[in-house]
Formats: C-alpha cells, structure tokens, sequence
C-alpha cells in the first residue's frame, strides 16, 4: 500500500537529486506553531512538483485551522512536492520525526500502531487535494530519512500491519506533546460527538519527566519549548487587543475580560467569551482560542485567566489539543517498562490491537 504525502515549500520548490533520494530545499515545518521554520529535507520514494495558488490546510488531526489563503509573508504561493511512497515507509519517518527515534522501543512501537491507523483512516476519507496527507502537524510529521535510525525501522517491522480498533473499526487515533495531568475528550476539540476509546484519563507520567527521558525523546526543536507542562503568558491590555484584533480580523477595542464559559472533562476551555469595549463575542472549540490568544498558537486551552490592571495573566497545563496519546506521557511509561499494548489500552480505552488488511 503506497501513500501520498504533500510536503509544503515555499516560496519556490528547490530540491537535489541523488542516488536513490531527492533533498528538497526549505521544507516549511511547525506551520503557525511556535516552533515554525525552515529546513532541508531528505526523502526516498517518488516526486511530483504541483504548483498550486493557494493550499487549504483542514484541521486532519486538529492541529491547526482551514486556510483560504497562502499563509507563506507577502502572499506567495505555496508549492507542493507530493512524496508517494510505501505506508510502512513513510511511518519509519513519521515515528521519527514525531518523537526521537532513540526513544525507548516501546514508545515507537506504539507509535507506529497510532500513526498507521490515523494515516489509514485519512486515507479512506482524504482531507486534502492531490495527496492523502500533509508533512506537517496538521496531519502527521513526515521529516523525510535524516531523523531516521534502524529503531525506527525496527518498531514499525515488529508491529507491521497492526492497527487499533474498536468495534471492528480502524481507530481515530489522535495525540499531541503532553496533556499536562489529564487528557481530554473528543467533543471539547472537535465535534459534538462522543468517541468511546477518547476518554479523559488521570496522567501522571508526564507530570515530572526527568531531563534524561526528555533529551532521549525529544528530537531537537522540541527541546526547545521547556515549559511545556505548566506555563504562563502575560500580556498588557494593549497586546492581547492587538493580537485578537490581528488574528480574529475583529475590532473588540480594548479587551476588558475573558470569561471561560465552559470547560472540557481535563479543564481545557472550549467556550470563551472575549469581552472588548466595542465588540463581545463567544468563541470555540480550543483550537480557535488557543490561536486568537497568541501571536502564534497557545499551548493549549488549559488555562485559568489572572486580570490585573491593564494586564492578563494565563497560566496553563500542557502542550496540545489533550484528547488521546499523550507522547510525554507514553514516553515515561514506556522508559519505566510499560509495553506498547499497555500503552495503548491506557490512552485508547477499550481499543485492541488488530491486524489490517494491506
């Protein structure tokens, strides 16, 4: 079974040829996150060049938001290069470039089941133009070989084939950095459904991961983001004004409050009221706050509000939507002995491990 992978470049498709791999110049990575920039990447398999005006990036994974336009500065295009290559393939890369692949083998072997079911279940639905799945956050990381090692391709060999389902249907396996304590539910991300194996579960493995467990999970850009669990963001009245204003297109005027109206099963906020002294709006679900209170995008909606004079504290819990595997969690598990199926069944409650038909 082959997938195709769109990797976003911009503004112009640069890449190298080699032997058996192609290299392609300034693959955009972390698109409107924090850790947003550019890097040289290496791939295997096959490479189309598609041009396109403008790519529409939808919430595949809820890591990010629908796009209509080009969100490369001075509004040029994206470029598209779509990677086809076998699905057992590009997980070797996607395990690696979601998590260190010196991380402990359990945490991998883990890994390689979640992300072979989401991406299986992305390519029955395609959420996307011309490709299956995108490169980036907002579907799955695909950094191409140069994170890679023979663990990577060793958890995805030992586990080959193996997807998570519950009752008799390929899981929506969702996860993201470190749920900070608690993880979530589906309906507070996404829709108002509820999805059985998405429960919110007590996490007390990413409470305290040592510095060790962190540099051997951790690949090196998310090395850099130290708070992750327990955090705070402090703005002057004037900035978070300005940057509700810049990223909502809406004049509230001055903010005066923000009032957390409702809160998913972990704390996460999913209504919250902005009020400003010219407009007054209600917003959801955590994605769109966590974007319209931040020049890049929040952590997460796990906050609790501070208001000073002329001044908002946020202090939070966690890195990411909270609603699955949580990745900081799995890894301390995994490093104090846990197997991937215990894992597993802790995150995905009432899943099983099943083998896919390729």
């Amino acid at each position: 079974m082959q997938i195709r992978v769109g990797i976003l470049t911009a503004p112009k498709i640069e890449f190298e040829r080699r032997e058996k791999t192609f290299v392609l110049k300034n693959v955009r990575i972390g698109i409107g996150f924090h850790w947003d920039r550019y890097e040289d990447q290496e791939f295997a398999g096959e490479l189309e060049i598609k041009p396109t005006p403008a790519i529409v990036l939808r919430p595949s994974t809820g890591r990010s938001i629908e796009q209509s336009s080009s969100p490369v500065k001075g509004g040029e295009p994206w470029e598209v290069a779509i990677n086809t290559i076998e699905l057992e393939d590009y997980l070797c890369s996607v395990i690696s470039s979601e998590m260190n692949a010196n991380s402990p083998m359990e945490l991998l072997k883990a890994h390689a089941v979640i992300s072979r079911s989401w991406a299986m279940r992305a390519m029955m639905k395609p959420n996307h133009e011309g490709y299956d799945v995108c490169a980036d956050d907002h579907c799955q990381r695909y950094e191409g070989l140069r994170r890679m090692n023979d663990r990577a391709v060793e958890a995805v060999r030992a586990t080959r084939g193996m997807v998570l389902t519950y009752e008799g249907e390929i899981c929506d396996c969702r996860y993201y950095k470190c749920c900070g304590g608690r993880s979530e539910i589906w309906r507070t991300c996404w829709e108002d459904i509820d999805v059985p194996y998405i429960q919110s579960v007590q996490c007390d493995w990413c409470k305290s991961p040592s510095p060790k467990v962190l540099r051997l999970v951790l690949n090196d850009y998310d090395q850099e983001t130290k708070d992750f669990r327990d955090w705070t963001v402090t703005y002057t009245a004037d900035e978070l004004s300005e940057i509700i204003r810049t990223k909502s297109g809406i004049d509230f005027g001055e903010i005066v409050d923000l009032i957390p109206l409702h809160r998913g099963a972990s704390g996460r906020i999913d209504q919250l009221q902005i009020v400003g002294s010219k407009h007054t709006e209600i917003i959801g679900k955590e994605l769109k706050i966590r974007l319209w209170l931040s020049r890049t995008c929040l952590y997460s909606s796990w906050f609790e509000v501070e208001k000073e004079p002329r001044r908002f504290v946020l202090r939070g819990h966690g890195w990411g939507h909270g609603a699955g595997l949580c990745q900081i969690g799995a890894a301390v598990m995994a490093s104090e002995g846990k197997s991937y199926e215990e894992i597993l069944s802790y995150y995905y409650v009432g899943s099983r491990l099943s083998t896919s038909a390729q």
